[in-house]
């Protein structure tokens, strides 16, 4: 097969007319490949994403055709249609968080949409909204405005990414409430099939796309605890480290309790219990 692009922590391949989308165990930070694989991440973010793709089907095509795939990627690779990627990451938010917070209490303001006054971290916005961004092929994705996503790809696209993705947003969140997780925010992507098809790629509200919390423990006005790579970002913060090339081995301990949090989302998610999980980390 073909390898047509490697990224931080998926290759994807040609073979024939599909691609098929391979899923590693790698981990990145501050885009760093770190040196050390989390266990079964890949598998854990594959499978989550084909459940997620099973709960959007009536809402908007994906572009998944099987697991068929060769042996050695079992389980941890999908194959797939191909895509013409729309150069925009499709950000939703329904908490004030992360970049989102940084952008408020700068200006007042997401993306350029004005919030009302006097929100906190971690605040529910009064509803979910599309804070897109570029999508680069190194370093950082840069926030974007409506009216630039209508400058790059036009108003009618850019009226039908904003609609799916705050309606794929809004049914996931319910979907993990329900579940006892609150999906603060997510990316999704978005690309047309050959017949020219708006047709929902990629992951799908995975740890490294999304960021989960638990609704037992949320509270507002403080940083809340994530189930995704923050584990790893914290350990990290500990060191000597500029956060550049190569990036340094993460203790055993730590990757376990990495692995231990992608599993722990995994099955309060989907309901289903993880061949051999860690019963504790």
């Amino acid at each position: 097969m073909e390898l047509i692009r490697r990224g931080k922590v998926r290759e994807v391949y040609a073979d024939g007319e599909d691609v098929i989308l391979v899923a590693s165990d790698r981990v990145s930070i501050y885009d760093v490949v770190l040196p050390t694989p989390i266990p079964d991440k890949g598998a854990i973010l594959t499978q989550l994403s084909l459940w997620w793709f099973r709960q959007f089907a009536d809402l908007v095509p994906n572009h998944v055709i099987s697991e068929d795939v060769p042996e050695e990627w079992r389980g941890r690779a999908i194959r797939c249609r191909r895509l013409e990627i729309i150069p925009i990451e499709c950000i939703a938010r329904g908490y004030l968080s992360g970049s989102g917070l940084v952008s408020y209490r700068e200006s007042g303001t997401v993306s350029g949409i004005a919030l009302p006054p006097g929100l906190d971290e971690a605040d529910r916005l009064p509803e979910p909204i599309f804070t897109p961004t570029t999508k680069e092929e190194e370093g950082h994705d840069q926030p974007m405005t409506r009216a630039d996503a209508v400058a790059l790809i036009g108003e009618q696209a850019a009226a039908d990414l904003e609609r799916l993705t705050v309606e794929l947003y809004t049914r996931g969140a319910e979907l993990a409430r329900e579940r006892g997780v609150i999906i603060a925010d997510t990316k999704f992507e978005f690309g047309l099939d050959p017949a020219g098809v708006l047709t929902l790629g990629d992951e799908v509200l995975t740890p490294d796309s999304s960021r989960f919390w638990q609704a037992s423990t949320y509270e507002r006005g403080r940083v809340q605890d994530s189930y995704d790579k923050q584990v790893v970002r914290n350990w990290s913060a500990s060191l000597d480290w500029d956060r550049t090339y190569p990036g340094p081995e993460i203790p055993d301990e730590i990757a376990a309790l990495t692995r231990s949090r992608y599993l722990a989302i995994y099955e309060q998610l989907t309901g289903q219990t993880w061949p051999g999980a860690l019963t504790s980390a």
